[in-house]
């Protein structure tokens, strides 16, 4: 356990933002979860209907620097593309 005063704040915060993390993790992981297993399954007007919240939520997680800019846009690009493929 940390004995000097900074190192317990730090502590502190340290399980705070592992929280926080964890539970952004799991928001992003269920939603793209939930869209692929729309795609896969074949439905196209519920997938498409998903896809605004989806980018939503990948756009929240870029704004709290979560992700990275670039993967935000890389995921969002390679989802849509994923839609794409399956409606032809």
């Amino acid at each position: 356990m940390p004995i000097i005063k900074s190192a317990k704040k730090a502590n502190r915060q340290t399980i705070r933002r592992r929280t926080r993390n964890l539970a952004r993790k799991n928001v992003l992981g269920a939603a793209v979860k939930e869209y692929r297993r729309l795609v896969m399954a074949g439905n196209m007007e519920a997938a498409n209907a998903k896809l605004p919240s989806l980018y939503k939520t990948i756009d929240k997680m870029s704004k709290v620097r979560f992700i990275k800019k670039n993967k935000a846009n890389r995921m969002k690009s390679r989802l849509t593309k994923k839609l794409q493929a399956k409606k032809q």
